[in-house]
């Protein structure tokens, strides 16, 4: 690589990409050679799943069309992830004048700091290579995010030592942005920043103007510019001002994943499941399925606030607590790969609960409730996907069906608990206990081998969310039992109290 303006301009005959050019024509360059090579959209942007029919193509429109980005969506829609992602269509490696701060092109320099660095050094003006790495910036906004914090503050003492004037630029002390030129820079959260920082932006985006401490400065900024927001912030934090709205070229909505198999693809991708001290747990599939319906619920619910959303975070959080779930009780009992068990599940709920905005019938209900409400929700509809329903709605009669053997058992005063504590021996000898329960599960869901204790504790589940069975908790995890004994106990004990 050219260390140097003379050698850079040597190579320009030899390498035209050495040539200035801004960084929105770069990457409308780069993402052109992409998509001539049939790159699909899911291969643009790797990692962003269930965005390629619908936010993707926004978003290449956005660049083809050379636009600033406002990503507009929930939290945990991946809005920061997509805006990091764009910084994949700059040129491997770029020159620019090395001390200045605006990183300025050895071929093109850009005020009064680099004009000066090539006037003192001329051809032997030194020369830096940035990477996409170094060419990306983030900002989250908070209300108190200043000026000098984007854009940069005058420091009198210098302007006075070096006699410059105030208004020169080598009296300026670069913030982020600046120190982003040639580059992308993402303002997270944007409603949050107040209205003066938005009009400083709004300058430099349009004018290449600002004001610092009164004085105007000259700052001809080259940047591809995204803003993420939430929809909720509008009203709750703050807005963004209608000039800097309408001078963002392109407007995306994010959204949440469109099918319970995209959402299982995110937290696959995005949980961590490392083993420890020789432990390897083992998640069956039932168990994703089973956390993503409950994300799902929840964002249905009556109990949840809708506008506040429920990210993508709340799964991957679930996955990972159940995971640690698992590997302490493997750490516990020697064993080498313990499997998951719907008992585990209440381990989830840490994880869930903290990510949840409760609406006002929340509240009432507490976290805990609610919690658990989504995880049944999420039982009910992977049940009435694969199974009989408990009671047959023309007979309502709950001795019916393929469940009447079971739930006759439990009627019988009998009683099934299942610990998170146990060996996996231990829980499948309780489970054994229930006459029939084994063959009927192998027979309605035709289970793999090492799965006939998951659906047998899956049925068992079920009973209890479709009414056929009560449940409670206790000091080693779930108890079953018959759901008219369980009302007549608490009837009873209502009387004595």
């Amino acid at each position: 690589m050219s260390t140097t303006l003379g050698a850079i301009a040597k190579s320009l005959a030899k390498n035209p990409a050495f040539a200035p050019r801004t960084v929105k024509q770069e990457l409308r360059a780069n993402l052109v050679a992409a998509l001539a090579a049939k790159t699909s959209l899911d291969d643009l942007f790797p990692g962003l799943i269930g965005y390629a029919d619908t936010v993707i193509p926004q978003v290449v429109n956005a660049i083809l069309a050379g636009h600033d980005l406002l990503l507009l969506g929930l939290r945990g829609q991946a809005k920061t992830r997509l805006a990091r992602a764009l910084a994949t269509f700059l040129d491997p490696k770029v020159p620019a004048i090395a001390g200045d701060p605006l990183r300025s092109h050895p071929l093109a320099p850009v005020g009064a700091v680099a004009a000066e660095l090539v006037a003192t050094h001329g051809d032997d003006t030194p020369v830096i290579w940035l990477t996409p790495a170094d060419r990306y910036g983030e900002k989250l906004a908070t209300p108190d995010v200043a000026v000098a914090d984007l854009i940069g503050d005058i420091d009198p003492i210098r302007a006075h030592r070096e006699g410059y004037d105030l208004g020169d630029l080598r009296a300026v002390t670069f913030g982020i942005i600046p120190r982003t030129n040639r580059g992308i820079f993402c303002i997270n959260e944007l409603p949050d920043l107040s209205p003066r920082i938005q009009v400083a932006l709004f300058n430099i985006l349009e004018e290449q103007d600002v004001q610092v401490r009164g004085i105007p400065l000259r700052l001809p900024l080259d940047l591809m510019l995204v803003f993420t927001a939430n929809p909720e912030d509008y009203t709750s934090r703050g807005q963004i001002i209608t000039p800097l709205k309408d001078r963002i070229g392109s407007q995306v909505l994010t959204h949440y994943p469109k099918t319970r198999a995209e959402g299982v693809a995110i937290l696959q991708q995005e949980s961590a499941l490392a083993g420890a001290g020789g432990v390897e747990p083992v998640i069956p599939d039932l168990f994703d399925e089973l956390i993503e319906e409950a994300a799902r619920a929840a964002r249905s619910s009556e109990f949840v606030d809708a506008a506040s959303g429920v990210s993508a975070r709340l799964t991957v959080a679930a996955r990972e607590l159940l995971q640690a779930n698992v590997l302490a009780r493997g750490l516990r009992t020697g064993e080498r790969h313990p499997r998951a068990r719907l008992v585990d599940l209440p381990a989830t709920l840490s994880g869930m609960t903290g990510k949840i905005e409760l609406a006002y019938e929340g509240e009432q209900e507490g976290p805990l409730k609610v919690g658990w409400h989504v995880l049944g929700e999420a039982v009910k509809t992977i049940w009435a996907e694969r199974l009989p329903p408990v009671i047959k709605d023309e007979e309502d009669e709950r001795d019916k069906g393929p469940w009447k053997s079971l739930l006759r058992w439990f009627a019988a005063g009998n009683r099934v608990q299942l610990s998170d504590r146990t060996t996996d021996a231990e829980h499948a000898k309780a489970l054994a206990q229930v006459p029939d329960l084994a063959e009927l599960a192998q027979k309605l869901t035709k289970h793999g081998p090492d799965d006939g204790a998951l659906w047998q504790e899956f049925i068992i589940e079920g009973l209890f969310q479709g009414g056929g069975l009560a449940r409670e908790d206790s000091l080693r995890g779930l108890v079953y039992s018959d759901l008219l004994a369980s009302l007549m106990t608490r009837k009873h004990k209502g009387k004595r109290s």
